[in-house]
């Protein structure tokens, strides 16, 4: 038999600072895990009000976390950062206002870079396999089919 432990309000409100103040959530993930500890729907509105008004849970400063961090770091294109924001249910206002993190010339510029980086690795000596296989693994990490292919066309003569 496994028994979870059960928390106070108070208890449970302390672990979850502490969970938002080792890196930006967004709400379905705390509330994800006020479920996971067993609290009631009451007792998640009442923590998730706290995080709120403390300031230890902002939606908006997750959503620029989110997309700097994945452009920075993963290199994704601006599809996949604002599937995967809406897919933990961040409002649009959020998502533009977090795609302005990202400056027009820094976001080319990847582009440029992965696409050059990944050209390198691809084996395959057809043109048009070349061609497949780069735009395949760009628009997978998210960015826009324009741009893939207006950057493929003049790496890929």
């Amino acid at each position: 038999m496994n028994l979870q432990p059960s928390y106070t309000i108070t208890e449970a409100t302390k672990k979850l600072e502490y969970y938002c103040a080792y890196q930006e959530r967004c709400h379905k993930e705390v509330t994800q895990k006020l479920k996971d500890m067993g609290m009631i729907p009451d007792a998640i509105d009442l923590v998730i009000t706290h995080l709120i008004t403390a300031n230890f849970l902002n939606e908006s400063r997750f959503a620029q976390s989110f997309a700097r961090g994945k452009f920075s770091i993963k290199k994704w294109g601006k599809r996949r950062i604002v599937s995967e924001l809406k897919q933990r249910h961040i409002s649009v206002y959020n998502i533009t206002l977090a795609l302005k993190e990202i400056s027009e010339d820094d976001y080319r510029n990847t582009l440029d870079v992965l696409a050059k980086k990944r050209l390198e690795s691809i084996k395959e000596t057809s043109v048009q396999k070349r061609r497949k296989k780069l735009a395949d693994y760009l628009l997978y990490r998210g960015w826009e089919s324009h741009l893939v292919y207006e950057t493929i066309s003049n790496l890929i003569k």
